[in-house]
């Protein structure tokens, strides 16, 4: 087995996925870049200059496409896989009795069965690898569910179960699993349309006064959660403040979605 780390990301081709790839190349790991943008994927590869990195175009509802990425990354990387990222997802909002079922159907397919996919067909590679790690985006709409994002916070209350899950499942073959939990990330996703509004997310959160975190601080978060002990790292103020106040004051929460003032 080569001596060289690597890592597996999807939704490579922007936002967090990208400024991971380019934390973890930076550190000298193996990075294999996986999206169904190729655009995209082109100018992450680029962005890496003469690090060791691999191009995938790859479908996370495709099943057959995750064996033969993997297994190709395993021929490169010598048969290491020290990290999976469970990445790739999609920003999807607005009143749920207006949404319609294609779209409820392929946020669901991407943003819950894509990482569940993941999970799945790349336990029997990270296996392999003593003290990897399958790492997954969940995201501060798995703290309390949020208005206006419905079926977003359910694919993510879903990702956040199955960390747990696996965290515990995983433990006894060396496997760890772990999640971030970002809140606002300066990404494309913004430019999504908030609920019950015509403003795009972005808009409104800084409407709000609310923060944007920058990418490369959840990169930053992604390589702590990698290498530290917590099943759920959170990332930004916003992520912080939501958690604590679903612990202790949950009351409040439920005010501000029925308000229409749901944050993540």
């Amino acid at each position: 087995m080569s001596d060289i780390k690597t890592i597996f990301i999807t939704g490579g081709g922007s936002g967090i996925g990208r400024a991971t790839a380019r934390l973890f190349a930076e550190r000298g790991w193996r990075v294999g870049v996986a999206d169904v943008n190729e655009r995209g994927l082109d100018e992450t590869i680029a962005l890496l200059g003469d690090a060791k990195t691999n191009r995938y175009v790859m479908d996370v509802r495709d099943r057959d496409a995750w064996v033969a990425c993997l297994d190709d990354f395993g021929v490169v990387s010598g048969g290491r896989l020290d990290v999976l990222f469970n990445n790739a997802g999609i920003g999807t909002g607005g009143p749920l009795a207006e949404a319609s079922f294609d779209e409820l159907d392929r946020t669901v397919a991407i943003n819950l069965m894509g990482v569940i996919n993941g999970a799945r067909i790349g336990y029997a590679y990270l296996a392999k690898t003593p003290g990897s790690c399958l790492l997954n985006t969940a995201s501060a709409s798995a703290i309390y569910g949020s208005a206006g994002l419905a079926t977003y916070s359910a694919t993510k209350f879903g990702v956040r179960a199955l960390t747990e899950a696996l965290d515990g499942e995983w433990h006894a073959a060396g496997v760890k699993v772990r999640a971030i939990v970002p809140a606002f990330i300066e990404t494309p996703l913004l430019d999504g349309v908030a609920g019950r509004t015509n403003h795009s997310i972005r808009d409104t959160v800084t409407a709000a006064g609310l923060e944007l975190t920058s990418v490369d601080k959840v990169a930053e978060a992604a390589w702590d959660a990698v290498h530290g002990n917590q099943v759920h790292t959170f990332v930004g103020k916003t992520a912080h403040r939501m958690a604590f106040a679903a612990r202790w004051m949950p009351g409040s929460l439920r005010k501000r979605m029925r308000a229409g003032r749901g944050e993540g």
